[in-house]
């Protein structure tokens, strides 16, 4: 990833937001059970949520409330390690879409760690740091209901 100026790398962002919205949007079309559905749409709004922020930040270079961010250390279970990248089919099983989910998080936390050591201004790395919180947060939500669904099932 090369990026001209801050613009381009927040701009770059903004895209893979959007894509991961469109996707948990477009899928949870197919879903016939309608708790995956509801879990895929959720899915989609945090998405939508982050692209409004950074699309905020692109037009005043502001994102409300991230001075008031509390940054916390966000334990990392490392779950989503340990499962293969699975591809989206209608009607999979519920642990299959939890490691789908996983591993996308996983790929933004990475995301958002590389775009943060790229940014050169305070606010930039402050934002895509809020993003990194935020990703991991929902990979370890993800993790354990992974783990919670497992146990249940006898694994």
């Amino acid at each position: 990833m090369d990026f001209q100026n801050l613009e381009a790398l927040i701009a770059f962002a903004i895209e893979k937001e959007k894509e991961a919205a469109n996707f948990y949007e477009e899928n949870s079309e197919s879903e016939m059970m309608s708790g995956k559905k509801q879990m895929l749409k959720e899915f989609a709004a945090e998405e939508r949520k982050h692209q409004k922020m950074l699309e905020d930040y692109l037009a005043t270079g502001v994102v409300d409330k991230l001075d008031d961010y509390r940054f916390k250390w966000i334990v990392d279970i490392k779950r989503s390690d340990y499962v293969a990248a699975v591809e989206y089919k209608p009607g999979m099983a519920y642990n299959e879409l939890l490691m789908l989910a996983m591993k996308r998080e996983e790929a933004a936390l990475m995301l958002y760690n590389q775009l943060q050591n790229k940014a050169e201004s305070d606010g930039a790395k402050k934002l895509f740091k809020m993003l990194c919180q935020e990703e991991a947060k929902h990979k370890l939500a993800l993790e354990t209901m992974y783990d919670d669904y497992m146990a249940k099932m006898g694994d």
